[in-house]
C-alpha cells in the first residue's frame, strides 16, 4: 500500500491561495508555473483535491473549453475532487466526485492507487481531514517567498510538534522544501 502525501506550495505565512481562491501568487514566483523535478510527486498514481483547487484549475486551464489539456497535464492519472455540488468534468477525464468524509471514500480512493501513492493536492482543510481520519503520512512543502493578507490556510486546525517530524529541508530554486512524516496520534 502507498503513502498518502500531502504536498502543496504555500506562502511564508501559511497560505495556500488567497482570498478569492487563487493561486495567481504562486506562479509569480520565479519557476511557480514550471516547478523542479522532486518537488511534487509526480509518480503519484491517485490525485485528491478539494472542489476550489479543482475548480481553480479547471478555470486557470481552461480545461473545459480544451478538455485535450486534462491528459497533457494528469494523463490517466484518477482524480478524486471532494464536493458538496455536481461540476463539470473534461471530456475523457478520469474525475471521481466523492462526498463525505473522508474515511469513507478512502476505500475507494486506495483501491484505484493500488501499491501506489496518493497525493492531495490541495486543499488544507481536506488535508486535515486525512490528517484527523489517521491516514495521512507525509507532509510536504514547498514555501515559497510570498506571503498574503488572507486566504486559505494550510491546516486550519491544530497540528502540534508530537504529530510531525522533519525528515528534511533544502532550497530549490526560490523555494524552500520541507518535508515532514506524520506520526500516530
Amino acid at each position: 500500500m502507498g503513502r498518502i502525501i500531502f504536498d502543496t506550495a504555500t506562502t511564508i505565512n501559511g497560505f495556500l491561495a488567497d482570498e478569492h481562491h487563487s493561486l495567481d501568487w504562486l506562479f509569480a514566483v520565479e519557476n511557480g508555473d514550471d516547478p523542479a523535478e522532486g518537488l511534487y510527486p509526480a509518480d503519484a498514481a491517485v490525485l485528491v483535491e478539494g472542489s476550489s483547487t479543482y475548480e481553480w484549475v479547471l478555470r486557470h486551464e481552461q480545461l473545459l473549453e480544451r478538455p485535450e489539456r486534462w491528459r497533457e497535464l494528469y494523463g490517466e492519472t484518477p482524480t478524486f475532487v471532494f464536493t458538496s455540488r455536481r461540476l463539470p468534468v473534461p471530456a475523457g477525464a478520469d474525475v471521481r466526485l466523492v462526498s463525505g468524509d473522508v474515511s469513507s471514500a478512502l476505500p475507494e480512493i486506495r483501491a484505484a492507487a493500488g501499491d501506489g501513492d496518493i497525493w492531495v493536492v490541495g486543499g488544507g482543510d481536506l488535508a486535515g481531514q486525512f490528517l484527523d481520519a489517521g491516514a495521512l503520512d507525509r507532509v510536504e512543502l514547498s514555501v515559497a517567498p510570498a506571503a498574503l493578507s488572507a486566504g486559505a490556510p494550510l491546516f486550519p486546525r491544530r497540528v502540534g510538534p508530537d504529530r510531525l517530524r522533519l525528515v528534511s529541508a533544502r532550497a530549490v530554486g526560490q523555494f524552500a522544501r520541507l518535508v515532514y512524516d506524520v506520526l500516530p496520534a
